[in-house]
């Protein structure tokens, strides 16, 4: 398996030079589950959030819990318009840019994984 993941292609963030990080760097990607890995999760509040990305500019949040390596594609918990579940793909999160060249998009460096439930809990934007 490990001879697996060192052949895998990981996305990248073409953008990561402006923002001055990666949306999701290598350690992160490993420790994200792949698509579809909390598909028998009984409640899915017990699904982790190891990322969290967000906008200074506007009030979207994008909780990743499961990822495919090769296409950035994600999917998780999103704060919106809605508080939803979604597919959502980093190249498009990496690309959106304000006031002519600004990046809209950033991860939190300062986050520690927390299960979808501890989120809800805490967030002032989510029912219980």
């Amino acid at each position: 398996m490990s001879d697996e993941k060192r052949t895998t292609t990981t996305w990248q963030d073409n953008c990561s030079g402006l923002r001055g990080h990666e949306l999701v760097t290598t350690e992160l990607g490993e420790k994200i589950p792949a698509l579809g890995a909390n598909e028998n999760v009984k409640d899915c509040d017990d699904a982790v959030a190891q990322v969290k990305l967000f906008s200074p500019y506007s009030n979207w949040t994008w909780y990743v819990t499961e990822w495919e390596a090769e296409t950035g594609l994600c999917f998780g918990l999103v704060e919106g318009f809605e508080t939803e579940w979604g597919y959502f793909g980093l190249t498009e999160l990496a690309e959106t840019k304000v006031f002519g060249g600004v990046p809209a998009i950033e991860r939190d460096l300062y986050w520690e994984p927390k299960t979808i439930g501890e989120i809800r809990r805490t967030s002032s934007r989510m029912a219980a």
